[in-house]
């Protein structure tokens, strides 16, 4: 008669659960998202379809940089705000809040603002600096620094910028400047910056990107390709929007193969005309390894394992 163990069945169901249990750490993982959300106003905010489409995006992340917002009095980001806290309380715990820039642009008729939405239960913002220098770029980048006791690299510096097409090259140069500015202010070198970069196409070409540090630095490592496209149209096939980080030690603090544009035509089922009534760019993001990571995986594959295998073991005693 052929021997079978009586925990033999058991150990499916030890390895699904074991499966899962991972599955849930990696999906725990910190979300920094960018958009570009075309002339976020009053307007589209008053629009449901709209709204609840932004909502869903913004709920997907830890950090969502919004950009082209032009917003005067703010009363557009408290209405997606407001939207994003009923969201969270039906389908997760979450509180959402906002920091932002002034208004910017050289032209009262194109006034934007970045705006950053963050979980106050993930992270928290520490400081935040206005760049000063009005002759390097039409909307100048608002930095935000900050704190989470959920990631490896506990304290970061995010740099945003929505540049203006004409002048690509030369405001994602200057980035550079601010990246020395305020890795000097705070003492940190551990930054990324995320955007509407317009670094692709006819605004960028291989050519010029020798004209930009950020690219001819080896320190600073490009997150989204060339070959992407983070817009919506037929008529371009861009990689507009960018994620870059500084150094080492914030790139490995990084999900491998983590940052993507996220096409929510496909993942919410939508037409084309209904993304574009949202924007016509697509989202970027990347997510940072969680710190309890590997305490959480450590000990649970340690004991099944063992419980696993004890069955085995006895058997062989």
């Amino acid at each position: 008669m052929k021997w079978r163990s009586p925990h033999l069945p058991r150990l499916p169901l030890l390895l699904f659960f074991f499966f899962t249990v991972l599955v849930g750490a990696a999906t725990a993982e910190f979300r920094i998202c960018a958009y570009n959300v075309q002339n976020f106003n009053n307007e589209k905010a008053a629009n449901y379809r709209v709204m609840h489409t932004l909502t869903r995006i913004a709920a997907r992340c830890d950090i969502c940089l919004l950009q082209d917002v032009t917003d005067p009095d703010g009363s557009a980001i408290r209405s997606l705000l407001s939207s994003l806290n009923r969201y969270s309380g039906r389908y997760e715990d979450y509180t959402y809040k906002a920091v932002s820039s002034k208004s910017l642009g050289k032209s009262p008729t194109d006034l934007q603002k970045y705006v950053f939405i963050y979980r106050t239960e993930t992270v928290n913002v520490t400081d935040q600096h206005q760049y000063q220098n009005k002759d390097f770029f039409v909307r100048r980048p608002f930095v935000v620094k900050f704190h989470s006791k959920k990631t490896e690299i506990k304290d970061f510096i995010l740099v945003p910028l929505h540049s203006d097409p004409g002048k690509a090259v030369q405001e994602i140069d200057r980035l550079y400047d601010v990246f020395q500015e305020v890795s000097k202010k705070w003492n940190n070198t551990n930054v990324m910056f995320l955007g509407d970069f317009h670094a692709g196409c006819a605004y960028v070409t291989r050519h010029t990107k020798k004209n930009i540090r950020l690219f001819t630095n080896t320190k600073f490592s490009w997150l989204i390709g060339d070959r992407l496209d983070t817009t919506v149209t037929d008529d371009t096939s861009c990689a507009y929007d960018r994620i870059v980080v500084h150094g080492k030690p914030f790139l490995k603090a990084i999900s491998p193969f983590s940052a993507k544009v996220f096409n929510f035509a496909q993942e919410f089922k939508l037409t084309r005309t209904k993304v574009l009534e949202v924007s016509d760019h697509l989202p970027v993001e990347v997510r940072l390894k969680s710190s309890a990571l590997l305490l959480q995986a450590t000990p649970l594959l340690f004991l099944l394992s063992a419980a696993a295998t004890a069955p085995f073991l006895r058997s062989a005693l």
